[in-house]
């Protein structure tokens, strides 16, 4: 019987720069684009500055487009999305347990620009014309016009990389809209399937 092993690199072979393991970024990125994914908008509310001050100002509404977000379990019901580290998302649920995420449809694709712009404006102002409802276990936005809409609670953060993964039990799960396909991203845009 023929045994094989892994492929290990040569010690002579040169390393790619910036990556021991050898594959740069823009390779990987490359890499990665061509994996078809499905967009959400992640939000959540920040706590109230003062929460015994009932003259305090109130807590800002905050959302975060992802492509990172996929169903880890049925028994409970799971999901994660990954975070980039320090993000403003990953500083406010490191704090706050609560968050939703609304399932984009092929529609709202100007919802996903504006929550994934750098250096926006406040996010107080990128809800301010996007319908939507309150959610009634997170009291975070849901999205009106979203193919589903899950809340969850933080079960378990983990440090991966740059980025965090945030693992969240489901807590209430609703299909609001049967209408039109799912938003996707695919090689660095926003695509509609089919």
């Amino acid at each position: 019987m023929l045994k094989t092993s892994p492929a290990v690199p040569s010690p002579s072979a040169p390393a790619r720069a910036g990556h021991a393991e050898g594959v740069t970024h823009d390779e990987f990125r490359a890499a990665m684009t061509r994996l078809a994914g499905g967009v959400v908008l992640v939000t959540a509310q920040e706590p109230p500055l003062d929460p015994d001050d009932p003259n305090a100002p109130a807590g800002e509404d905050v959302g975060m487009t992802a492509t990172a977000f996929m169903s880890v379990s049925l028994e409970p019901p799971l999901v994660l999305v990954s975070l980039r580290e320090g993000s403003r998302m990953d500083d406010l649920l490191a704090e706050q347990p609560l968050w939703a995420v609304s399932v984009l449809a092929e529609s709202q694709r100007h919802i996903a620009g504006r929550f994934a712009m750098k250096g926006r404006i406040s996010d107080r102002l990128l809800f301010e014309d996007i319908p939507y409802v309150r959610g009634e276990a997170t009291d975070a936005p849901l999205v009106g016009g979203a193919l589903a809409t899950l809340e969850c609670r933080t079960e378990q953060r983990v440090a991966a990389g740059d980025h965090t993964l945030v693992i969240g039990r489901v807590l209430t799960a609703r299909v609001p809209s049967a209408e039109g396909g799912p938003l996707m991203y695919f090689k660095g845009r926003y695509r509609q399937l089919g």
